[in-house]
């Protein structure tokens, strides 16, 4: 019984710290240690690299509003960098000059990314995927923060938008973005997005093609004194997508990866105090809240007559999961996204995690 309470009190507080607690700690610790980037108005050399699968239908539109960018033509250079694409992806990118077109074989968006950054002449590499829209003004602010010597890697801010154009930004998505907001304030933030990023080009780093760069890059570059910050005003556009459970499949093949860089990628070392807290609280505890969740539901059901607490948080719970069924937005997200993290780790424990990646499509 005492080993089922511990586990109850433990599971139920490491998951009120990661989605409660934590984030307001960032904030409030952001509020009086901040660190300011130390942004100007300047005009490095810049390589934007599209990274592109079988992307025929998107990939003209993408090239296009890289080109209507409020940046100097003669200090960017557009490379789109083909994953061995089989549809007319490459045909249509190199119609227009002003593109590079670099051709590789399947091994993967992160392969193909090193190709392209290994070939790249600017001071800065700059990342988009082919299916986002950038503001016209995206790259100018983007490398802003570049004017700090101290940074390393800038990520800007992912708006999604509904069939319609309009926003669909929903609370957790606003939640996100001010615990990013807070621990770029802090010093660095621990993820980023692959949407619309970018890095010194010294600074770039090769990773393990299965890692992907949102969660790896942030802190391989802490480990190497550098700062990795959020720029909110940097805004790229994507369409949501198509359902739920496109979405959650989405959601699992990308905490697979996940999975891989928390257990292989050896995120803990070298790191600050502080930092470290925020490695451990927003992705470690993150990625475990589906074996939390678990945990909780198991030992509340055991403990059930044994106090209010335990009948109070299995009610809770099961409201949730009702609320989930139910259609509920916030709930259903949740839900979805928690049990995504479990199934993400049972299938990386069983058949590991490729290289190679599939767009979703609508």
């Amino acid at each position: 019984m005492v080993a089922l309470e511990l586990l109850f009190w433990v599971s139920l507080a490491l998951l009120a710290w990661t989605h409660v607690l934590y984030p307001a700690f960032a904030r409030g610790l952001a509020a009086v240690r901040s660190r300011p980037v130390r942004s100007a108005d300047v005009e490095p050399t810049v390589t934007v690299i599209v990274a592109a699968y079988n992307e025929e239908a998107s990939i003209a539109r993408r090239i296009e509003n890289l080109l209507e960018l409020d940046y100097p033509r003669d200090r960017l250079r557009i490379v789109v960098t083909s994953d061995a694409s089989t549809d007319r992806t490459e045909e249509i990118a190199l119609q227009y000059p002003e593109v590079t077109v670099v051709t590789n074989p399947k091994g993967g968006k992160v392969a193909a990314q090193d190709r392209a950054v290994r070939s790249a002449d600017g001071e800065i590499v700059a990342f988009s995927d082919a299916n986002c829209t950038w503001a016209p003004d995206a790259l100018r602010v983007l490398v802003r923060s570049f004017a700090d010597p101290d940074v390393a890697y800038v990520c800007g801010q992912l708006k999604i938008l509904r069939a319609d154009g309009s926003n669909k930004e929903g609370v957790y998505w606003r939640y996100e973005m001010g615990v990013r907001g807070a621990e770029s304030e802090l010093g660095s933030i621990t993820g980023g997005n692959g949407s619309i990023y970018a890095l010194r080009r010294p600074d770039y780093v090769e990773v393990d093609p299965r890692f992907g760069h949102d969660l790896s890059l942030p802190y391989l570059m802490v480990q190497r004194g550098r700062r990795a910050v959020y720029e909110p005003a940097a805004l790229a556009f994507e369409k949501p997508t198509p359902s739920n459970m496109t979405e959650y499949h989405r959601k699992v093949r990308m905490f697979e990866h996940c999975w891989l860089i928390v257990l292989r990628g050896r995120m803990l070392r070298r790191l600050g105090p502080v930092y470290g807290l925020e490695i451990v609280s927003h992705r470690l505890l993150r990625y475990s809240s589906g074996i939390l969740h678990v945990v909780l539901l198991l030992t509340s059901l055991a403990l059930v007559g044994q106090g209010w607490v335990y009948g109070l948080v299995l009610a809770a719970q099961l409201l949730l999961l009702a609320a989930a069924l139910a259609g509920v937005g916030i709930a259903r997200y949740y839900v979805l996204v928690s049990w995504a993290t479990l199934v993400a780790l049972v299938n990386y424990l069983r058949r590991g995690v490729p290289a190679s990646w599939e767009p979703v499509r609508e």
